[in-house]
């Protein structure tokens, strides 16, 4: 039995679909990973925000807006703006699973996209916001969240728009 050239092509480009398929997959899989941490650190964060492990943390926040004694409400605010901050990310964590949701069932392109706006309007504001306070550990903590997210954000709206046969949102 001879192979074909045909043949071989086909079988390659059987690979290539089976490959991508796998690496969409676990792309989806990594979002969800992603998501279920949002919900998670939302959920804590009004319990744990004043914990003394912690303290380190509030201690830098403090430092960029208090160069001598820090007032007790001072804490006690920022422990508040915290702890109403996990409800934000728990509803965000829930938006984000519905636009992965819609993304990875309906192979939408478009979801994908409106994920990538939502974290390319977020971030730099935030990690702005953070640099004019001195806050770096919040422009590290937004780095890395940007570095686990946009990669297979990029590649799904790539793979999903690619696959669709349609030209670029």
């Amino acid at each position: 039995m001879q192979i074909t050239t045909t043949s071989r092509t086909k079988v390659s480009n059987t690979k290539l679909v089976i490959g991508a398929e796998i690496t969409r997959r676990y792309c989806v899989l990594w979002l969800y990973a992603s998501i279920i941490v949002h919900f998670l650190v939302g959920l804590l964060l009004p319990w744990i925000a004043d914990l003394s492990i912690f303290n380190t943390y509030h201690q830098t926040v403090e430092a960029g807006f208090w160069s001598q004694a820090v007032p007790a409400a001072a804490r006690a605010q920022q422990v508040w703006w915290i702890s109403l901050f996990g409800p934000t990310v728990q509803s965000v964590a829930i938006w984000m699973g519905a636009l992965t949701h819609i993304g990875n069932r309906q192979r939408s392109r478009f979801a994908w996209i409106w994920l990538l706006i939502g974290l390319l309007v977020w971030a730099p504001q935030d990690m702005l916001i953070s640099l004019r306070a001195s806050a770096t550990i919040h422009v590290w903590i937004d780095g890395f969240a940007l570095l686990a997210m946009l990669p297979p954000l990029c590649w799904l709206w790539w793979y999903d728009r690619a696959a669709s046969g349609q030209p670029s949102a």
